[in-house]
Formats: C-alpha cells, sequence, structure tokens
C-alpha cells in the first residue's frame, strides 16, 4: 500500500490536554499506511483506544492528535488553544488548500521541520522490541489470542495505569479491558 504524503494537522496532547504544541505540515505514510512520519517522529495508530489522541509516538509513548486540516481553520479543539505552526515548505499549499492568502501571525507561526523520515532508526527500534514481550503489542489482541502469561502480563499493567490515572473515562475504559482479559484468563484456569 503506497500513500502519497499529505498535509496533516498534528498536536501533542501528552501533558498538554487540549493546549499543547500543534502543528499543520506534511505527514508521510509506512508502506502498510498504520505508521504515519511526521517532524522526524514515527506515530502509530492507538486503533481506538486514546482518550483524546489517535496517535502515539513509538520512540516516546507521547500521544497525539492526527487529523485532515479545516477550511474554516478551527483545527484545535473548541476549549483548546495556542499558535499552530506552519510548515514552511507547504505553507502555500496549506494556503491554496483552506483559501486564504496570508497566514494571520495571531495564530499561525512559520517553522522548518525534520523532513528525514526515521525509517531505518524505528526499523531497528522495533526489531530490538522483539526480543521482550511489549504490553503495547499485546494490549492490541484479543484475550484469546494471549498466552496465560501474556493476560497476567496485560492485567497487571491495565491494573496499574487503572490505578494511577486521574481520569474517571480513562479509569473506566482500563477497568472494562482489564476485566475482559480477567474472564479469559479464569476460563483458562477453570480447565
Amino acid at each position: 500500500m503506497k500513500v502519497t504524503p499529505e498535509i496533516k494537522y498534528v498536536e501533542l496532547k501528552t501533558g498538554f490536554s487540549h493546549s499543547g504544541p500543534a502543528w499543520i505540515g506534511l505527514v508521510s505514510y509506512s508502506k502498510s499506511g498504520r505508521t504515519l512520519y511526521f517532524n522526524g517522529k514515527a506515530l502509530q495508530s492507538l486503533k481506538g483506544t486514546g482518550i483524546t489522541a489517535n496517535y502515539f509516538d513509538i520512540e516516546s509513548d507521547d500521544e497525539y492528535w492526527v487529523s485532515g486540516v479545516k477550511k474554516n481553520l478551527h483545527d484545535r479543539h473548541r476549549f483548546g488553544g495556542g499558535i499552530v505552526q506552519v510548515e514552511k515548505r507547504i505553507k502555500d499549499d496549506y494556503m491554496k488548500l483552506v483559501g486564504i492568502t496570508e497566514l494571520d501571525p495571531k495564530y499561525f507561526e512559520e517553522v522548518d521541520l525534520i523532513e528525514e523520515l526515521p525509517i531505518d532508526r524505528i526499523y531497528e527500534l522495533e526489531n530490538e522490541k522483539d526480543d521482550f514481550v511489549d504490553y503495547d503489542d499485546l494490549r492490541f489482541k484479543k484475550p484469546n489470542e494471549l498466552s496465560i502469561e501474556e493476560l497476567k502480563i496485560v492485567i497487571g499493567d491495565l491494573s496499574e495505569r487503572e490505578a494511577e490515572t486521574k481520569y474517571n473515562k480513562a479509569r473506566r475504559s482500563m477497568k472494562r479491558a482489564r476485566v475482559e482479559f480477567q474472564i479469559e484468563l479464569e476460563k483458562r484456569d477453570g480447565l
């Protein structure tokens, strides 16, 4: 699957809620289309499990919101705020896309972003991960696809995250997932 690079809105969510650093820039895709490359980072889909984000940075685990740009210029969440950085190399294409002739400096700032795709670095990182059990790989599998040991790892990790999170919605989501894995473990213990 070869996907053409696209102009996207990208916002860092980890630690910032709705007012994190935000960019409008060119996003490239991996061959499979499951990984996005942006500003020297590799972002993978959270597959619907995120609360305010839809992608996470493979290297740092920081969560991001990635979406198409809005023609009404309201890319940020309605409760968010802050300057949006626009990548210089796509500025003219972005302005044409949204139908404006100049960027308002109250809302936008032109910046240079890293154009190099971190494909080799990420490939090495992912191959290193194959040597150990990684919770991020397990949490996207169905409970019946995991071994008993993997089920215990996921349940333990979800229990920790559930206890540490300060948001009720996230805590309930983690509890639902934990219970699902516990039910599968109990079924197998009963066999």
